[in-house]
């Protein structure tokens, strides 16, 4: 389990944002964190897939996929700030992810 400090906040909320302008392709200004991946994005599962890979590999997570989408299925994400605290909380928790209320 990591421990979230400001600095990774702060480099998780950037990856998202650059994640998901450039396969948008949307100026990064136009996204917030109210932004609805779906809705004003087009984006799909595919991508949150994708993010979810490429914060395995820079934190050196320990999470299998089936942990995440049981904790998706009762806690669903709609907007990039949801995204982001879900990745916050993956990076924090690992496979304990599914023991979170």
């Amino acid at each position: 389990m990591g421990q979230i400090t400001d600095q990774i906040r702060k480099e998780v909320k950037e990856i998202v944002y650059e994640y998901f302008a450039d396969e948008c392709e949307v100026d990064i200004s136009e996204i917030s964190d109210q932004t609805s991946i779906i809705k004003d994005l087009d984006g799909d599962s595919l991508m949150f897939l994708e993010l979810i890979e490429i914060f395995k590999e820079k934190y050196d997570l320990d999470i299998e996929l089936k942990t995440i989408g049981k904790y998706s299925v009762k806690n669903p994400v709609a907007t990039i700030s949801e995204l982001i605290q879900m990745q916050l909380l993956i990076i924090e928790h690992e496979n304990n992810i599914a023991n979170l209320d």
